[in-house]
């Protein structure tokens, strides 16, 4: 068994001349749950949507944590680190190597795309990020991400990922040439219509030589 079919996933092949979305599902769910959402904002697309592969108490997840919102930097490093070899060996294995890549994240899926996309930006330049938050704790670790465009979609009112964080991780990617785009919506930790339209217009307003 490859390394690509040995980490669970699934692949949904797509039209030739659309990027891959790279779906990133949150604590506790599954390769399976995004897959509406990148159907809706990405449609045509070919899906890549692997399986978090840390367990907390049974439930799937990116990467540790010590606690709600602290963040094991070092294990966020390493599983970004990780997923980009994944992403690169499946779009070989699928033959789509020479395809961008536009993340999905939602939560600790948008977390893991955000620090991926700024690790590693040979591997994904776009980033959809839904209810997500600055993922390196006190540190900084991000090199020249100069092409990286993220879309940080927030509820101002979320315990989980507070506005402050969010507001970090847009300076702190900015000062490093990634391009943030923000929409902020009332309520909580989540996903409203808001969002999903905010999306899609980012998303229509990006061009594959920028992703």
């Amino acid at each position: 068994m490859s390394a690509v079919e040995s980490w669970p996933h699934v692949w949904i092949d797509g039209n030739q001349d659309t990027p891959i979305a790279l779906l990133l599902h949150g604590t506790g769910a599954d390769e399976h749950d995004l897959i509406p959402l990148g159907k809706a904002l990405l449609p045509g697309s070919p899906i890549l949507s692997p399986r978090g592969r840390v367990s907390e108490g049974g439930m799937n997840r990116w990467f540790a944590r010590m606690g709600e919102g602290i963040f094991d930097v070092d294990d966020v490093i390493f599983r970004a680190g990780e997923l980009a070899e994944f992403l690169n060996d499946a779009q070989a294995h699928y033959g789509v190597g020479d395809r961008p890549v536009v993340a999905v994240g939602f939560s600790n899926g948008a977390n893991i795309g955000s620090a991926l996309a700024l690790l590693h930006p040979t591997s994904v330049r776009a980033v959809a990020a839904f209810s997500g938050m600055y993922p390196f704790g006190d540190r900084d670790p991000v090199g020249d991400a100069t092409g990286v465009a993220l879309f940080l979609a927030n509820g101002t009112d979320d315990p989980m990922a507070p506005l402050p964080s969010v507001t970090k991780l847009d300076e702190v990617a900015s000062s490093h040439g990634a391009h943030v785009t923000r929409s902020v919506r009332p309520g909580g930790h989540g996903l409203g219509e808001s969002d999903l339209a905010a999306a899609a217009t980012w998303l229509a307003g990006l061009s594959l030589t920028e992703v």
